[in-house]
């Protein structure tokens, strides 16, 4: 054996042998499962041991939801989250700090604004953004990553003006009754790719290395990467990552639903790849900024039939009623176009607001939803104080999901939020805001059914539920020890928990 942990509680995700306190590993796996006793026998020479005193050891997180690239590139910005200002003041006060360091003319990025939180509860427009960075353009972008605010210069940098249309899919803000965009956008990320430049090389790898810093922090050990627009060139891009030791957590990559001909041209198919990184479901963003559903209805049941019949797994982003109603109909379609045909896992990507109409069409289906019990922390006063009354009991739901029989999967969608699978089982459990206001309580679950959230259902959301997920002997050796078990202590408590190892593949990744 190269790696004994001993001495810990293991709660291996196994059926069969639900705790454990001994737990081996021989190259990249899992090798045994056992009992402390069981050590004498087991140790070798040269077998490095972990005596965990009585601490919890878990299969590593598996973040079923989040945005790589965009979380490195947060990480490099100014932080505007309700945590760092709290105030249109102090929100220019933090860009102009960050102006000041920057040779003008170059771009300014900011983060995080929440305009729940501002003392003057409302978005900042460009003549805010032009008193913090006159000589600079600025991108600050909101929280949810669906709007986005440009200054007077970033503005012109991309080519918006009075006489600009707005995008397809999205729309520009514009003040009453000049007509002047107020630098406000909303979904506009298609119409700034391109036009916004990205990070350098360097400024990637430095924010990815970041970025795997807090991922390993908090004991995740795969993730899967479900951003909208992914490309050849972003897969490229995370394969020289991986490659060159930059990203040592496992990635499954989705890929733009629009482009499934480019990536089967360059020879990469659903499921192409190896343990490392790895080609994810084909990803279509449903959005409805401008009164419409962009893609339509019926373009979006075209991608899917089409993704259905190349055995594609597909995922689409679909957040209220309508989207969801859009995502049924055409999740019924693939349905129907090939009789008989079984697991593939069709993903619905937050189903935030699902009323029981809708969760009725998709239950018992060959459907995945994949959640974020995270978001009922961070946003759960707010929710309660936007969401209509007669709607709130649908928000963020688990367990009906779960006896929907839905498989639901938690991931953290950061840079929304910061990647937690701890804070995200709490918050699954006590349905708690940070204010401490109760967000459907009826939907909470138990430990252990968010624990699996994290780890094993995350796994089956990709087709990865055989090599990873649980401490069970064969499957990959990726794995969290804790400071406390979650089971063990009370439910609030359960945030509080602190990862003291990542462990992927055998090999230590992160201690703390």
């Amino acid at each position: 054996m190269d790696l004994i942990f001993h001495n810990v509680r293991a709660l291996t995700s196994d059926r069969r042998r639900p705790v454990a306190t001994l737990v081996a590993v021989r190259e990249d796996r899992i090798a045994y499962v056992g009992e402390s006793a069981d050590l004498a026998r087991l140790r070798q020479p040269g077998t490095r041991v972990i005596n965990g005193e009585g601490q919890a050891l878990v299969a590593g997180f598996v973040d079923a939801h989040t945005h790589l690239f965009a979380y490195a590139a947060h990480l490099l910005s100014v932080d505007c989250s309700p945590s760092a200002v709290r105030s249109i003041p102090e929100l220019r006060a933090a860009i102009r700090g960050r102006a000041a360091e920057t040779p003008p003319g170059q771009w300014v990025r900011a983060v995080g604004y929440n305009e729940f939180y501002l003392a003057e509860h409302r978005h900042p427009t460009r003549w805010d953004l032009d008193e913090a960075a006159p000589e600079h353009p600025v991108r600050l972008a909101h929280r949810s990553g669906h709007v986005v605010v440009l200054n007077s210069r970033a503005l012109l940098a991309v080519g918006i003006s009075q006489e600009t249309p707005d995008p397809p899919e999205g729309l520009i803000d514009r003040a009453v009754p000049s007509g002047e965009p107020t630098g406000i956008l909303y979904d506009a990320d298609a119409y700034l790719t391109g036009r916004v430049p990205p990070l350098s090389d360097a400024e990637l790898r430095d924010g990815v290395r970041r970025a795997m810093r807090s991922y390993l922090s908090e004991g995740y050990t795969s993730l899967q990467d479900a951003t909208h627009h992914n490309g050849l060139d972003d897969w490229r891009a995370m394969q020289g990552l991986v490659d060159g030791g930059d990203v040592p957590v496992r990635v499954t990559m989705m890929a733009d639903a629009r482009r499934m001909d480019v990536f089967l041209q360059a020879g990469l198919s659903f499921r192409a790849g190896d343990n490392r990184l790895r080609m994810g479901a084909a990803k279509v963003m449903l959005q409805e900024a401008t009164g419409r559903l962009h893609p339509s209805a019926d373009e979006l049941r075209d991608i899917v039939l089409r993704a259905y019949r190349l055995r594609w797994q597909v995922a689409v982003h679909a957040v209220d009623e309508r989207p969801i109603a859009a995502v049924a109909d055409a999740f019924a379609a693939a349905f129907a176009s090939i009789p008989g045909a079984s697991d593939r896992r069709l993903r619905v990507e937050h189903c935030s607001l699902c009323p029981p109409e809708l969760l009725e069409r998709l239950a018992g289906r060959d459907v995945v939803v994949v959640t974020q019990p995270a978001f009922l922390h961070h946003s759960g006063e707010r929710y309660l104080a936007e969401v209509p009354a007669d709607k709130r009991a649908w928000l963020y739901r688990c367990r009906a999901f779960l006896r929907a029989r839905l498989r639901p999967a938690a991931g953290s969608d950061a840079p929304v939020a910061p990647p937690g699978a701890l804070l995200g089982i709490s918050a699954a459990v006590t349905r708690r805001a940070a204010s401490g206001q109760s967000v459907a309580p009826h939907e909470a679950v138990t430990v252990r059914e968010a624990l699996e959230m994290h780890t094993r259902a995350a796994a089956y959301a990709a087709f990865e539920e055989k090599e990873r997920g649980a401490l069970i002997p064969g499957m990959l050796a990726d794995i969290a020890l804790l400071s406390a078990d979650p089971t063990a202590v009370e439910p609030d408590a359960i945030r509080d928990i602190r990862v003291r190892m990542t462990v992927i593949g055998g090999k230590v990744a992160w201690e703390g």
